[in-house]
Protein backbone atom coordinates (compact mmCIF):
# COMPACT_ATOMS: atom_id res chain seq x y z
CA UNK A 1 0.00 0.00 0.00
CA UNK A 2 1.59 3.16 -0.61
CA UNK A 3 2.04 6.07 1.33
CA UNK A 4 0.05 9.27 0.59
CA UNK A 5 2.20 12.19 -0.30
CA UNK A 6 0.82 14.21 2.72
CA UNK A 7 1.89 11.59 4.84
CA UNK A 8 5.27 11.04 3.55
CA UNK A 9 6.09 14.83 3.40
CA UNK A 10 4.79 14.98 7.01
CA UNK A 11 7.32 11.67 8.11
CA UNK A 12 10.50 14.01 6.66
CA UNK A 13 9.52 16.88 9.25
CA UNK A 14 8.44 14.96 12.21
CA UNK A 15 11.93 15.01 14.05
CA UNK A 16 12.67 13.67 17.30
CA UNK A 17 15.27 14.42 19.26
CA UNK A 18 15.20 12.06 22.56
CA UNK A 19 17.50 10.03 24.59
CA UNK A 20 19.26 9.92 28.00
CA UNK A 21 17.07 12.26 30.91
CA UNK A 22 18.94 15.42 31.39
CA UNK A 23 21.32 15.04 28.47
CA UNK A 24 20.08 18.20 27.04
CA UNK A 25 17.78 17.69 25.08
CA UNK A 26 15.87 20.91 26.35
CA UNK A 27 18.30 22.91 25.39
CA UNK A 28 19.15 21.99 22.20
CA UNK A 29 14.94 21.92 21.73
CA UNK A 30 15.47 26.03 22.70
CA UNK A 31 18.26 26.84 20.41
CA UNK A 32 16.40 25.11 17.42
CA UNK A 33 13.47 27.03 18.69
CA UNK A 34 15.42 30.20 18.67
CA UNK A 35 16.92 29.74 15.03
CA UNK A 36 13.11 29.99 14.36
CA UNK A 37 12.45 26.26 13.99
CA UNK A 38 8.98 24.70 15.11
CA UNK A 39 9.14 22.69 18.59
CA UNK A 40 7.20 20.44 20.43
CA UNK A 41 7.37 20.72 24.33
CA UNK A 42 8.46 17.30 25.87
CA UNK A 43 5.00 15.99 27.02
CA UNK A 44 6.34 14.52 30.06
CA UNK A 45 7.52 17.39 31.70
CA UNK A 46 4.15 19.02 30.94
CA UNK A 47 2.17 16.62 32.42
CA UNK A 48 4.33 16.41 35.71
CA UNK A 49 3.23 20.07 36.18
CA UNK A 50 -0.50 19.65 35.43
CA UNK A 51 -0.77 15.96 37.25
CA UNK A 52 1.29 18.52 40.50
CA UNK A 53 -1.13 21.06 40.15
CA UNK A 54 -3.88 19.58 40.09
CA UNK A 55 -2.38 16.72 42.99
CA UNK A 56 -3.19 13.74 40.30
CA UNK A 57 -1.13 10.75 40.31
CA UNK A 58 -0.20 10.45 36.94
CA UNK A 59 3.12 11.19 37.65
CA UNK A 60 6.13 8.58 36.77
CA UNK A 61 6.92 8.34 40.54
CA UNK A 62 3.69 7.20 41.67
CA UNK A 63 1.76 5.50 39.02
CA UNK A 64 4.38 4.51 35.68
CA UNK A 65 1.74 3.12 33.73
CA UNK A 66 -1.08 6.00 34.07
CA UNK A 67 1.48 9.11 33.26
CA UNK A 68 3.27 6.46 29.70
CA UNK A 69 -0.33 6.17 29.07
CA UNK A 70 -1.21 10.07 29.34
CA UNK A 71 2.25 10.73 27.38
CA UNK A 72 1.21 8.79 24.59
CA UNK A 73 -2.47 10.49 24.33
CA UNK A 74 -0.51 13.94 24.71
CA UNK A 75 2.00 12.83 21.58
CA UNK A 76 -0.44 11.89 19.74
CA UNK A 77 -2.09 15.26 20.54
CA UNK A 78 0.77 17.03 19.59
CA UNK A 79 1.20 15.04 16.19
CA UNK A 80 -2.21 16.08 15.57
CA UNK A 81 -1.73 19.70 15.93
CA UNK A 82 1.28 20.36 14.00
CA UNK A 83 -0.02 22.99 11.55
CA UNK A 84 0.70 21.56 7.67
CA UNK A 85 3.63 23.10 5.87
CA UNK A 86 6.72 22.17 4.94
CA UNK A 87 8.78 23.37 7.60
CA UNK A 88 10.54 20.34 9.83
CA UNK A 89 8.88 20.44 13.25
CA UNK A 90 11.47 19.05 16.43
CA UNK A 91 9.91 17.19 18.90
CA UNK A 92 11.20 16.49 22.44
CA UNK A 93 10.41 12.65 23.19
CA UNK A 94 8.08 11.13 20.48
CA UNK A 95 5.12 8.27 20.83
CA UNK A 96 7.36 6.20 20.97
CA UNK A 97 9.43 7.33 24.28
CA UNK A 98 5.29 7.01 25.54
CA UNK A 99 4.83 3.50 24.18
CA UNK A 100 8.38 2.24 25.67
CA UNK A 101 7.72 3.52 29.13
CA UNK A 102 4.23 1.90 28.90
CA UNK A 103 6.22 -1.95 28.16
CA UNK A 104 8.36 -1.11 30.50
CA UNK A 105 5.65 -0.13 33.41
CA UNK A 106 3.29 -3.17 31.98
CA UNK A 107 4.67 -5.30 29.46
CA UNK A 108 2.41 -4.11 27.27
CA UNK A 109 3.66 -4.72 23.54
CA UNK A 110 2.68 -1.21 22.42
CA UNK A 111 5.78 -0.08 20.57
CA UNK A 112 5.23 -1.91 17.52
CA UNK A 113 1.78 -0.98 18.17
CA UNK A 114 2.11 2.64 17.96
CA UNK A 115 5.34 2.88 16.13
CA UNK A 116 4.74 1.21 13.12
CA UNK A 117 0.88 3.75 13.24
CA UNK A 118 2.46 7.01 13.73
CA UNK A 119 6.01 7.22 12.09
CA UNK A 120 8.49 9.88 12.33
CA UNK A 121 11.85 10.93 10.23
CA UNK A 122 13.92 8.18 9.82
CA UNK A 123 16.59 9.53 11.80
CA UNK A 124 15.64 9.77 15.39
CA UNK A 125 18.52 12.28 17.32
CA UNK A 126 20.09 10.85 20.45
CA UNK A 127 20.90 12.77 23.34
CA UNK A 128 23.86 10.34 25.29
CA UNK A 129 23.95 10.13 28.99
CA UNK A 130 25.93 12.88 29.88
CA UNK A 131 26.65 12.88 34.09
CA UNK A 132 28.87 16.43 33.87
CA UNK A 133 25.30 17.88 33.22
CA UNK A 134 22.54 15.78 34.72
CA UNK A 135 21.03 16.65 37.70
CA UNK A 136 17.37 16.14 39.13
CA UNK A 137 14.63 18.28 39.95
CA UNK A 138 11.11 18.19 40.76
CA UNK A 139 10.52 16.68 37.35
CA UNK A 140 13.15 14.86 36.97
CA UNK A 141 13.24 12.28 40.42
CA UNK A 142 15.54 9.24 38.85
CA UNK A 143 18.51 8.81 39.26
CA UNK A 144 21.31 8.58 36.50
CA UNK A 145 21.22 4.96 36.32
CA UNK A 146 17.60 4.99 35.60
CA UNK A 147 18.37 7.24 33.31
CA UNK A 148 20.40 5.31 31.32
CA UNK A 149 18.33 2.68 31.66
CA UNK A 150 15.71 4.47 30.08
CA UNK A 151 18.10 5.26 27.35
CA UNK A 152 18.91 2.01 26.42
CA UNK A 153 15.50 0.77 26.21
CA UNK A 154 14.73 4.23 23.69
CA UNK A 155 17.55 2.73 21.55
CA UNK A 156 16.46 -0.38 21.65
CA UNK A 157 12.42 0.25 20.76
CA UNK A 158 13.40 2.98 17.88
CA UNK A 159 16.04 0.67 16.28
CA UNK A 160 14.09 -2.55 16.13
CA UNK A 161 11.17 0.13 14.79
CA UNK A 162 13.40 0.53 11.89
CA UNK A 163 14.45 4.33 12.81
CA UNK A 164 18.00 5.40 12.27
CA UNK A 165 19.40 6.27 15.84
CA UNK A 166 21.92 9.06 15.85
CA UNK A 167 23.36 9.99 18.76
CA UNK A 168 24.31 13.60 19.42
CA UNK A 169 27.86 15.01 20.09
CA UNK A 170 28.62 16.34 23.49
CA UNK A 171 29.17 20.11 22.21
CA UNK A 172 28.02 23.58 22.92
CA UNK A 173 24.67 23.73 22.52
CA UNK A 174 25.15 25.84 19.10
CA UNK A 175 27.40 23.27 17.74
CA UNK A 176 24.80 20.42 18.55
CA UNK A 177 22.20 22.11 16.91
CA UNK A 178 24.75 22.79 13.59
CA UNK A 179 25.63 18.98 13.80
CA UNK A 180 21.52 17.96 13.72
CA UNK A 181 20.50 20.17 10.97
CA UNK A 182 23.56 18.81 9.14
CA UNK A 183 22.64 15.17 10.02
CA UNK A 184 19.13 15.98 8.50
CA UNK A 185 20.44 17.07 5.12
CA UNK A 186 22.58 13.49 4.66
Amino acid sequence: MAIPDRVEADLQRYIVITGCSGGGKSTLLAELSRRGHAVVEEPGRRIVAEETRAGGVALPWLDMAAFARRAAEVALADRATVPAGPSPVFFDRGLIDAAAALEHATGEPAPVALGAAHRYHRRVFFTPPWPEIYRRDGERRHNLASAIAEYDRLIDAYAALGYEPVILPKLPVADRADFLLGALCR
